[in-house]
């Protein structure tokens, strides 16, 4: 880019920004610390002027953008740091499903594939009876609030406004039919019950649900929720790592087609599978 062309990107740019902010050129000038005439200069469309660099700074500053945007040298106008917490933050994590941030985030995600490795079962497919165990230890009772999110998330699926993977460790299946390491202590009528209602929804709602399961001796993942190709979100216990930078997200979206290539049960024989664990 030539300099006559970047000052007509500068003059474009800078003009824009100060109709968003609705800055006048006399309100800039004050934030600037520089004549009115200055500002004038830089807006002036028949002799493009590029401004020395504090200036530059000045103006970004002011109007809140990114001197490297004013300048042609990027498209996101947002600064640097705005630029970082926008890709990553932190989020605050409930216990229970009826959390009102992945709600929010499901419907952001609607019309896009939904992709998820959930830290047990799905909690989209957990039956009352299993909510009912998981929370009985927590004060307050969320039972309600939990199955009325649940029932309502699993709606929102079968209304087919997006579609729905779930990637799981085999273990996970196996633990529940057996009644050993997390699900130790259910009742066994209880986990028959939660295999039986997966397997169902397996069936009814193919291809719009589908479910892998993989040997986590062979690959590994961590809880993992990929909403559509512009959010991906890391469960770690206390708080949600969410991602919206372009790249980042693909690269989740990338490991979790790696589960799903190698899966161990396809999502065309899971309910099959479910049951023969059952039985």
């Amino acid at each position: 880019m030539d300099k006559r062309e970047r000052a007509d990107v500068f003059r474009i740019r800078l003009t824009e920004a100060m109709v968003r902010r609705a800055v006048s050129k006399s309100a800039l000038a004050r934030m600037a610390s520089v004549d009115r005439s200055t500002i004038g200069q830089l807006l002036k469309d028949d002799l493009p002027r590029l401004p020395n660099a504090q200036l530059a700074a000045d103006v970004a500053d002011a109007l809140g953008v990114s001197t490297d945007w004013l300048l042609g040298l990027t498209n996101r106008p947002e600064t640097p740091g705005d630029i970082v917490a926008a890709a990553m933050s932190l989020s605050p994590a409930e216990r229970i499903s009826a959390d009102e941030q992945l709600l929010e985030w499901h419907h952001e995600a609607a019309g896009y594939k939904v992709r998820h490795v959930p830290a047990s079962l799905p909690d989209i497919l957990k039956t009352e009876r299993m909510l009912n165990w998981e929370y009985a230890a927590f004060e307050g009772k969320r039972l309600p609030e939990a199955f009325a999110a649940m029932q309502k998330q699993l709606a929102w699926l079968a209304s087919g406004v997006s579609d729905y993977e779930i990637a799981i460790p085999v273990h996970e299946m196996e633990a529940c039919a057996t009644g050993t390491a997390y699900y130790s202590g259910v009742d066994k009528s209880v986990r028959a019950e939660q295999l039986n209602f997966i397997a169902d929804q397996c069936d009814e709602m193919f291809p719009r649900l589908r479910i892998f399961l993989f040997d986590a001796h062979r690959v590994f993942s961590s809880p993992v929720t990929v909403f559509g190709p512009n959010l991906a979100v890391v469960y770690v216990g206390q708080c949600y790592l969410a991602f919206r930078e372009v790249e980042r997200v693909r690269s989740l979206t990338n490991h979790f087609d790696w589960l799903v290539r190698e899966a161990t049960v396809d999502a065309r024989h899971v309910s099959s599978y479910i049951r023969s664990l059952i039985d």
